[in-house]
């Protein structure tokens, strides 16, 4: 059976060759070849609806262009297609198709050059700005229009985008050194912060308050004068050096106007009193009421001259010694029920371990710190006597520290 364009021969249904392509089989007859026929026929009209919607699409789309690798596909499939019809004209409609994009694409690309360029220009212009947040914003707009602004020639592809990404890394690359710069810097003020903070509790501790004030006032300009560091780390360097610096000054005020008078022998037996309650406070169980007894002994304290015969020296570190008992039984206590949920639940003996093995943490890491400063006291090569005397106050803290613990340790161990 023959067709305008193809033919049945031994049951098999063939189309035509056309541009250069030799005859080639299609299908099979499958009930009768007039049906055979239709089907094919039919298979054609949906390849030029095919066609027909493609064109539309093109003429109703903005972006034109973008139908281009459609139409070569579609174009390619109509060379391989299985069906029967006059092919030639849908090929020649699609070529033409193709000029009207290709020609379309070809300006759109030269648009998209001159953009380009701008947008290059716009880039290199602000590469050295150090305006770092407003540049910043700056280069995200301008990456945002150069990935909205479409394709150039291939050809100039790489060259246009090396200049591109070149001035937009060059600004990138300065803002990270900057603030790796800044980075750096302020770790070296911490270290500053930190040291004036070493100082403070030393001046804090130094028995002569007037020296004691005149370092708090150097070391606050020092405090000053210091570098930038991040808020989250200097707040809590500078809460801890503000009090510090406030202790001092409330006690050289207190050396200013001594209040009253007292006799030495008062002065003697208002201490042993006082000693003797604290150190009857510091032999019971800790309780909210004990510390406030405790609080109202510290300000009882508070109250004696500043100049004290030397017979109270004795008295005195009696008196801190078991001060330090006190707080530091309310602060194990604080402790073990901050970790252990239900601890006034368990047995009293459990109880009792968990104190002394949390104790015995804590002495670990005084008596660690107590060496690291007695060695790193030993290995000074400073001879003042100011030096000298700050050093055996810092030590003897250190030491008292270490006692307290261990003698609420003996405490625990009788119990």
């Amino acid at each position: 059976m023959e067709h305008p364009y193809g033919y049945i021969k031994d049951n098999k249904v063939y189309l035509k060759g056309f541009l250069g392509q030799d005859d080639r089989v299609i299908g099979e007859v499958k009930e009768d070849e007039a049906s055979t026929i239709s089907y094919f026929e039919a298979r054609f009209d949906q390849l030029k609806e095919k066609v027909e919607k493609l064109k539309s699409d093109i003429q109703e789309n903005q972006n034109k262009g973008s139908f281009l690798m459609k139409l070569i596909h579609l174009r390619d499939s109509l060379m391989q297609a299985d069906a029967l019809g006059d092919f030639i004209p849908l090929i020649e409609e699609l070529n033409k198709e193709e000029e009207y994009l290709s020609e379309i694409i070809q300006a759109n690309r030269s648009k998209n050059l001159e953009v380009k360029k701008a947008l290059i220009l716009e880039a290199e212009e602000m590469k050295d700005n150090t305006d770092w947040r407003e540049t910043t914003e700056a280069y995200k707009d301008l990456k945002m229009r150069w990935i909205k602004t479409g394709p150039v020639e291939k050809e100039l592809e790489e060259e246009i985008e090396k200049k591109f990404n070149d001035a937009v890394q060059h600004f990138f690359e300065n803002r990270r050194h900057y603030y790796e710069g800044l980075a750096l810097q302020a770790e070296e003020n911490i270290k500053v912060y930190e040291a004036l903070v070493v100082q403070a509790r030393e001046a804090h501790d130094f028995p002569d308050a007037k020296v004691a004030f005149e370092i708090s006032k150097k070391i606050q300009k020092e405090w000053k004068a210091s570098g930038k560091v991040p808020a989250e780390k200097r707040q809590p360097l500078w809460d801890e050096f503000s009090r510090l610096n406030n202790r001092i000054f409330s006690r050289y005020k207190r050396t200013l106007n001594p209040g009253p008078s007292m006799h030495p022998r008062e002065i003697i037996r208002k201490a042993e009193q006082l000693t003797d309650e604290i150190k009857k406070l510091a032999g019971q169980p800790t309780s909210y009421e004990l510390i406030g007894q405790a609080k109202k002994i510290q300000e009882e304290w508070k109250k004696l001259p500043m100049r004290k015969p030397k017979e109270v020296n004795l008295t005195a570190r009696s008196y801190q010694f078991f001060m330090d008992i006190v707080f530091e039984k309310a602060f194990l206590e604080k402790l073990v029920h901050g970790k252990y949920e239900g601890f006034d639940e368990k047995p009293a003996e459990e109880q009792i371990q968990i104190k002394i093995a949390l104790l015995k943490d804590l002495l670990h890491r005084d008596q660690t710190e107590l060496d690291t400063a007695q060695s790193n006291s030993d290995n000074f090569r400073i001879q003042t006597q100011d030096f000298e005397i700050m050093m055996r106050k810092k030590l003897s803290g250190l030491k008292r520290k270490v006692d307290v613990k261990n003698y609420i340790l003996r405490q625990l161990s009788f119990k």
